[in-house]
């Protein structure tokens, strides 16, 4: 029997310049939205704040995010394995911030299984998960929609589209942890079209056992990523 996982991701409030996602010199970014999705559930538990009137915030509030960090919490204790993609560098960086919760989200982040950041320890890149969807056979995510697009949709009331966009990231994270295990291997559509893959015989690892991976060969690219890019804010580096 395979692990009992729980998908999370964030959708973030602060709509930030440019199309590479240069996010850190505009913190606090602030969460919009997110959703959590479990082993053997169908439907993704979708997390946002509300107005006085009922309808979505424009931010989740430091109690609402802290009750996000409480249920990941409980869930972990629970024997679930937090489940992300990119979710050391990015998610959890926010919300440790958003929650005033650094502690608690620094135990969670550690160890929960963040698959980009399993692949940027055993490759040295990272894959996005669109095509790693498209490698392990996997439906990607919906068109029209993405991260740095879903701030602003959010702010002009398309709450709708950006709830249905954090729902399938988390679908699409649960589906392809499963299938690479399943298969003992991950698959993934390269920036040049063809299919890689890399065997996952002893399947996902925890960031805390990935960081503990030998370094790869990063001498053919000309500026190779670091792994404290993505676990910095644990110690503040």
């Amino acid at each position: 029997m395979g692990r009992k996982y729980l998908a999370f991701d964030i959708e973030t409030a602060k709509d930030v310049p440019g199309e590479e996602f240069i996010w850190r010199p505009h913190r606090p970014l602030g969460i919009s939205c997110a959703a959590t999705l479990a082993s053997g559930s169908n439907q993704p538990r979708l997390w946002y704040g509300r107005s006085t009137d009922g309808t979505p915030a424009k931010q989740m509030s430091v109690e609402d995010t802290a009750h996000l960090v409480r249920f990941l919490t409980q869930m972990a204790s629970d024997g679930f394995t937090i489940l992300t993609w990119n979710g050391l560098g990015f998610d959890f960086d926010v919300i440790a911030e958003e929650s005033q919760l650094k502690p608690e989200c620094t135990s969670i982040a550690l160890g929960h299984v963040d698959m980009m950041f399993h692949l940027v320890c055993t490759l040295g890149y990272p894959v996005s998960l669109q095509r790693a969807a498209e490698g392990m056979g996997i439906p990607g995510k919906p068109a029209g929609m993405t991260g740095i697009k879903a701030p602003k949709a959010w702010a002009e009331g398309k709450h709708q589209e950006v709830l249905d966009y954090v729902c399938q990231d988390v679908r699409i994270a649960l589906q392809i942890a499963q299938a690479a295990e399943q298969l003992r291997q991950f698959q993934w559509i390269t920036q040049r079209g063809s299919k890689k893959s890399i065997p996952l015989l002893a399947g996902w690892l925890t960031v805390q056992d990935a960081i503990r991976l030998p370094e790869p060969d990063t001498s053919w690219m000309a500026k190779p990523l670091l792994r404290r890019e993505f676990s910095g804010w644990l110690t503040g580096n």
